[in-house]
């Protein structure tokens, strides 16, 4: 194992509430309503298609940046007071980083959201960090992945990714790195080749290790 990539959103720290909360406002900003349903059907999914599936829900005429412009800016907000690392995530990164284990964030969020996060989770905790400003095609897409093993100077067949949502999934599996899912929202099937796990307190460096 030449490096360890973790998502961020619902993985290494509790955003998807937050998501939640700011999707609702927009929503209803554009005159329309959203539910679980809704934030479950975009989970590890991209900026554009959140705003996108927005705007056809509510068929409001309001131009996309100005949507994505609202979603932003309700992040930043929140995310200076609200960021909750999950279960296990600071005592898994603090294992690796003293074990001397490269570590990267691959994230579909955009790179202010990110850096909002790493204010509070510390960004010296990684090597590298890729997000959607970084890729022309994010998650499911293997792109975001594939990026983040060539910033690091690795194959992705010598990566663990720990991921929570079944974009994520895809996109680490078809860039063949090794996954561990922690299913957040959406349910995640176990199959061959695949470790899921209820929680990163399950997780360890000897877990990631005998993935190879």
């Amino acid at each position: 194992m030449d490096a360890v990539l973790f998502d961020m959103d619902g993985l290494l720290v509790d955003t998807e509430k937050v998501w939640f909360e700011v999707e609702t406002e927009v929503v209803e900003r554009l005159g329309g309503s959203w539910g679980p349903e809704h934030g479950a059907a975009l989970v590890g999914g991209s900026w554009d298609r959140t705003v996108a599936y927005m705007l056809a829900l509510t068929g409001a005429d309001v131009p996309p940046g100005v949507v994505a412009e609202w979603l932003l800016d309700g992040m930043i907000e929140r995310l200076a007071v609200e960021v909750e690392p999950m279960p296990g995530a600071l005592e898994l990164l603090a294992e690796l980083n003293g074990a001397g284990v490269r570590t990267g964030l691959v994230t579909s969020s955009l790179k202010p959201v990110a850096d909002a996060v790493l204010e509070v989770v510390g960004r010296e905790r990684f090597a590298i960090v890729v997000t959607a400003d970084d890729v022309v095609r994010t998650k499911p897409d293997p792109e975001p992945y594939l990026t983040a093993a060539g910033l690091l100077s690795v194959r992705p067949e010598r990566c663990a990714v720990l991921e929570d949502s079944p974009n994520g999934v895809a996109a680490a599996t078809a860039a063949g790195c090794r996954v561990v899912a922690v299913p957040s929202v959406v349910p995640i099937p176990a199959v061959p080749g695949r470790l899921v796990v209820p929680s990163l307190l399950e997780v360890d460096l000897s877990v990631l290790r005998a993935l190879f």
